[in-house]
């Protein structure tokens, strides 16, 4: 364990805390600046969290515990992920975490706690929106694994922290088919789990079309604001993920002395860069696309599973 892990993986969730509100923030100020509006300004999430956490926790009449502890499910798994995956430094405090199939189990079961939570309510659209939420994570959980597994191949293993350091050492690897192919499959992953247009629409009031605000209806006060801060917290993860899978420079891999805190700073600074163009972007194409369909979804999420099912098939072929 090295003192640059360590640093960093104090800084990863730190980091993440602190600017997923912002992230969401600024994502949101784009979409109104497109559209005409003023908006409500970056701080806004923020904002809210602080007026959530202010308030009563209510309870359902009826629910058991598993309505209560989802929330805290759902913040804990999100904070192993942001400690153990490479973000800021190549080499995570949680190296044994940060592999593949771990991760993406942690993510998938906090999503399907937040489901349970939802069914748990008894009300019709909580149940609805978790039987929503299930049939898009089963569609996209296999595309997730197989487009990181498809970057996998060619390095041998299947730890995040790996691939990022075998594509540091080989720039090329960015611009091959297999590359491109796991990068358009992973763009669509992250619409999906993160509920963004046109799977799910973040601002909608529509109960008819919600998925994942279907789920949260009955949530009140801190509960509700966990859950906020979680989902904030798993977009910044996602398009973290995205960005250093790919595009990985600037990510502190080797420092000594007092080098090292100014390493991790300057990887902060990269990857905030990173992550707010990736969000930016999103809120850019979010303005153009309208809602899919429910029936026309798993169409769509499908035809991202036969990409990444084209980088694996590549991968070998091109190994």
């Amino acid at each position: 364990m090295s003192a640059l892990g360590v640093l960093g993986g104090v800084a990863q969730p730190v980091l993440l805390i602190g600017g997923a509100p912002l992230l969401v923030g600024l994502m949101r100020q784009v979409r109104a600046r497109l559209e005409g509006r003023v908006g409500p300004g970056v701080g806004q999430p923020w904002r809210d969290l602080r007026k959530l956490f202010g308030k009563e926790a209510i309870t359902p009449r009826g629910t058991s515990e598993m309505f209560r502890l989802a929330p805290l499910v759902l913040m804990a798994t999100v904070l192993v992920v942001a400690t153990a995956a490479p973000f800021l430094v190549v080499e995570p405090l949680l190296r044994s975490v940060a592999d593949l199939f771990v991760v993406v189990a942690l993510l998938a079961f906090g999503t399907a706690t937040l489901a349970l939570a939802g069914l748990d309510t008894g009300t019709a659209f909580g149940g609805m929106g978790a039987s929503r939420e299930m049939t898009i994570i089963a569609l996209v959980e296999p595309t997730l694994l197989v487009a990181i597994f498809a970057l996998s191949v060619r390095v041998g293993s299947t730890n995040l922290a790996d691939i990022v350091a075998a594509t540091l050492g080989d720039p090329a690897r960015v611009v091959s088919p297999v590359s491109l192919l796991a990068a358009v499959a992973l763009v669509v992953v992250v619409v999906a789990e993160t509920g963004r247009l046109p799977v799910d629409n973040p601002s909608t009031h529509l109960e008819l079309t919600m998925v994942h605000e279907a789920m949260v209806l009955e949530y009140a006060g801190p509960d509700l604001a966990l859950v906020e801060l979680a989902s904030s917290m798993r977009l910044a993860v996602f398009l973290g993920l995205l960005a250093n899978l790919f595009v990985p420079w600037g990510i502190a891999t080797e420092a000594a002395g007092t080098a090292i805190p100014l390493g991790v700073l300057g990887a902060a600074a990269v990857l905030v860069l990173k992550v707010g163009v990736l969000g930016v972007a999103l809120a850019v194409a979010e303005v153009f696309l309208a809602k899919l369909r429910l029936f026309r979804v798993p169409e769509l999420l499908a035809g991202s599973f036969l990409l990444a099912l084209s980088a694996v098939t590549a991968s070998f072929f091109l190994a």
